[in-house]
């Protein structure tokens, strides 16, 4: 009897799905974790087997399948455009700053320049609008209004505490919109105002009188600003009036 050989075609055998758990010599079952276990853990994979960078692909975003040489080309120009991103907003920052130091450097200097209090008053208004682009700048000092210093806005420290004691009693600077009524003391006849920054001017545990900046817009100024400049300015405030002729309470 003639023996039958068993012919096999090896174009007959097939290989399982995508996705689908293939196996090893010894009938371990082969799924992803073990795959992605086995790459995390020989990270060298790739250099050893560069050939293998031809076979493997990501579908990109189109729906078309890219290698994965394209795919970590295309990896990396997103990270250098972020970076280059994140690079012009750190250089655009540190423009701003340092304008915002000049400025305010400059404020700081015509206030110790200034001689008297209608000069000092001036000085803090014209760099506010003209520096600084605020729309609306106020400077209230405390003591008998008949008595200030020309161009110089007095107010009685009773009326003052009557009308923004709320703000004052923090003894720091507020931001975000106020009451009406508080409006219209800090800005008189300015017109709308929608929002604003205030910091108390403060000699030891007196107040001799307010700093505040308004915005038409309810939303410019907020309750999570930063304030620090404002406390800047109101320090420098505090340090040249006194030496000044300001008839202020104190």
């Amino acid at each position: 009897m003639t023996p039958v050989h068993e012919h096999r075609d090896e174009g007959d055998q097939t290989m399982p799905p995508r996705n689908e758990p293939a196996t090893t010599a010894g009938n371990a079952a082969l799924d992803d974790d073990a795959v992605r276990e086995y790459l995390k853990n020989h990270s060298d994979f790739l250099q050893r087997h560069p050939d293998m960078l031809d076979f493997l692909h990501v579908n990109h975003a189109s729906g078309s399948a890219v290698s994965l040489v394209e795919k970590q080309v295309s990896v990396l120009r997103e990270r250098n455009t972020e970076m280059r991103q994140r690079l012009n907003a750190l250089t655009a920052n540190a423009r701003s700053n340092d304008k915002l130091y000049e400025q305010t450097r400059h404020l700081v200097l015509a206030l110790l320049d200034a001689s008297s209090t209608t000069e000092l008053y001036a000085a803090y208004q014209h760099a506010m609008h003209a520096e600084f682009g605020v729309e609306h700048v106020s400077m209230i000092l405390f003591g008998a209004p008949d008595a200030a210093p020309a161009g110089v806005r007095m107010a009685g420290a009773d009326s003052a505490k009557a009308a923004i004691g709320a703000l004052l009693r923090g003894r720091k600077a507020v931001c975000g919109p106020l009451r009406q009524e508080e409006l219209d003391f800090l800005f008189e006849g300015a017109g709308s105002v929608g929002s604003a920054a205030v910091m108390p001017l403060l000699v030891g545990d007196e107040d001799i009188g307010v700093l505040a900046v308004g915005s038409s817009d309810a939303h410019h100024y907020t309750s999570t600003m930063g304030t620090l400049f404002l406390q800047h300015i109101a320090e420098v405030m505090v340090r040249v009036l006194p030496r000044l002729d300001a008839p202020i309470a104190a």
